[in-house]
Order: C-alpha cells, then structure tokens, then sequence
C-alpha cells in the first residue's frame, strides 16, 4: 500500500490501529481497509458503537465550547486518539484564538500521526503517556508549561477512563491531576455507563477484554465520585445526549440507552 502524506515513516499498514479505527467510527478519513474491517467485526458484536463514539465526540465539541465561552484557553486533552474530525483546537479557537492544547495518547502510533498533523501549530504540542503513570504524565515538560503558568486549564478524559481498571484506581489518578491544576480549572469527563444497558455490559466488556484496551463500566455514582474536588455544573453527571444539547429537541428517542454518561466540573 502507498504511504499516504499524513502517515508517518515506518507506520505498519497491514495491521489495524485502535485510533484509525475509532476515526472511522466517526466518519473520518484517516483510517484504511484493515481499520475498517476490525470495525465492521466489532459492529457485528456492538452494532451501536458509531452512535456511542459520535455521542462521546458531540460531548466533546459541546464541553470544549462550553469552556471556552467560560473563557478558558487552555486545554489538555488526555487519551486524544488523531486530533482529525472536530479536534479541541479548532473548536476551541473558533471562541478563543490562541487557545494552547496539549494532545496526550499512550498509542504511539496516533502519537506519530498527531505529530505530523500538528507539526505546523506552534500552539499545540503531542505528547506520548499513559493516565495510568500519571506523574510522569504531568511532569512532561509540554504539560508542566501549560499547568505552571496559572491560567486556568481545561483537563478533557473523554472515553478515557474506562480503560482504567479498578485496582488502577481512575478516581485516584484523577485527584492527582486536580491537585496540580491552577484555581478555576476544570473537568469534562465522559465514561462507559453500567446502567444504560445492564442487559449487553457483559458482553460488551467481553469485547473489550479480547483487545489490548479492557474496558471496566461503572455506575453513575462511581463516575461522580470521579469529580471529587470539583464542582459539577448542571445538569451533573448524565447520558451523554443530555449533557447540554444543542437544543433542547436534539437528544433524540431513549438517550439513556446510549451506553456512556457525562459531566463538567470547576475545582472547587
């Protein structure tokens, strides 16, 4: 296969990659035929993976101009998959030109790809760590220069968490990212929900655990617990649909069966 431009040197074409793959779900471009064919598989067994991830990503174009119409300007988009379809920095800019982000995915591969993507944005910077050895995370020098200089700072985990494991304790992580953030600072987070559909969570975690990213779904009132320190705005923490739709009709039929929930809160 033909190296496309926006591939970097030495990217192993034959096999497929979970952030092409989940550009596909989203109707993107950087994906191949091998992407596509792991999706289809998968869509055999969780037909409504492309409507989760599209909700997870609308969540995110609304959380994103949400905070920056709060007036934050900095981002720091932990778990970001190839800053392509609807990247923070351009939503974010579209309301705050300038607006620094910091993209952070542990894939080397969507690492390689943001890095080509962004090469000519002196306001973006792609870091390659894992949430899970979160100091090292935020001693990079790319994220301590966006949290050290005292504006605000917007932390995006968005369908990130998930991945995190219990005895990995994500609540624990997530304390040790607010501790270090700059007053006024917040959180938008977005989780796979047990609740949703208790009838297919098994077998949707069963999918999961035959890839290298298992997934672990919690309750509602395990995600809140996740913005310990912070102060929820409304409605709290929902079905991703209902997180401030674009209008009030736009949720569509049954959005509490989409298998995912949300929220954005300011440290208190």
């Amino acid at each position: 296969m033909r190296r496309p431009s926006w591939v970097p040197e030495g990217t192993d074409l034959d096999k497929p990659n979970a952030a092409r793959v989940y550009d596909y779900y989203l109707g993107g471009s950087h994906n191949f035929e091998v992407d596509r064919e792991m999706a289809r598989k998968a869509l055999a067994l969780w037909p409504e993976l492309p409507q989760i991830m599209r909700s997870n990503r609308a969540f995110l174009r609304r959380a994103v101009t949400f905070l920056a119409e709060q007036g934050i300007t900095r981002f720091l988009d932990i778990g970001s998959g190839i800053p392509t379809f609807g990247a923070v920095h351009e939503i974010a800019r579209a309301i705050r030109p300038g607006a620094k982000v910091v993209y952070v995915d542990r894939d080397p591969v969507a690492v390689a790809h943001s890095r080509l993507l962004l090469e000519d944005d002196p306001d973006s910077a792609v870091v390659q760590a894992d949430l899970r050895d979160v100091e090292d995370l935020l001693d990079r020098s790319e994220v301590a220069a966006l949290l050290a200089e005292g504006e605000p700072v917007a932390v995006l985990l968005v369908a990130v968490a998930h991945f995190v494991s219990d005895d990995e304790n994500p609540s624990k992580l997530i304390a040790t990212i607010r501790d270090r953030l700059p007053a006024g600072s917040a959180l938008a987070l977005s989780h796979a929900s047990l609740e949703a559909r208790p009838d297919q969570a098994e077998d949707h975690q069963k999918l999961y655990r035959m890839t290298p990213t298992p997934l672990t779904m919690r309750t509602n009132q395990q995600v809140t617990a996740m913005f310990a320190g912070f102060e929820l705005v409304e409605p709290g923490v929902v079905p991703l649909p209902r997180w401030r739709p674009d209008q009030p009709g736009t949720v569509g039929e049954h959005p509490e069966r989409i298998a995912g929930v949300a929220g954005v809160g300011f440290r208190s």
